[in-house]
């Protein structure tokens, strides 16, 4: 925990993997979010909606997210999968929290994911879940402007 604290960047975070997002287990934590389309999973989550675009044009959008962000940094792209993780840290404690975005086919449309969570404290705060607030936004207006 305490390399996590002191890296910077994607230092000290455990290696990314591929997440399955569609079989994605929230914890019974607080400190845990997802946005995902509606009747995708069975989590709860904020629901997105599908959208008649091009996946790959969606994937070009999704990938550049994270650009421009304050502490924000791409730690791994799983580009067959259309996935992409980063790394976000806190201001004043640096804590790391991971952000997973995916683009996703589905009947009716093109998706998204966002899943963001901590990898400190049992309880967040509610900032996993503003945080995706503003990412969501961002997203949108940018998947508007296709």
């Amino acid at each position: 925990m305490i390399g996590m604290m002191l890296g910077s960047g994607t230092s000290g975070v455990p290696e990314a993997v591929a997440l399955d997002i569609a079989s994605l287990k929230l914890p019974a934590s607080p400190n845990a979010h997802l946005v995902a389309p509606d009747g995708a999973t069975a989590e709860r989550h904020d629901a997105t909606p599908l959208r008649p675009i091009d996946p790959d044009a969606a994937w070009a959008v999704l990938r550049r997210l994270g650009e421009g962000r304050e502490r924000v940094w791409m730690q791994a792209e799983f580009a067959a999968l259309r996935q992409i993780h980063w790394v976000e840290r806190s201001r004043i404690m640096n804590y790391p929290d991971i952000i997973v975005g995916q683009v996703i086919t589905l009947p009716g449309g093109t998706g998204y994911w966002l899943y963001s969570r901590s990898l400190i404290g049992h309880s967040d705060l509610g900032v996993n879940a503003a945080r995706l607030a503003r990412w969501r936004t961002d997203l949108e207006s940018r998947l508007d402007a296709l």
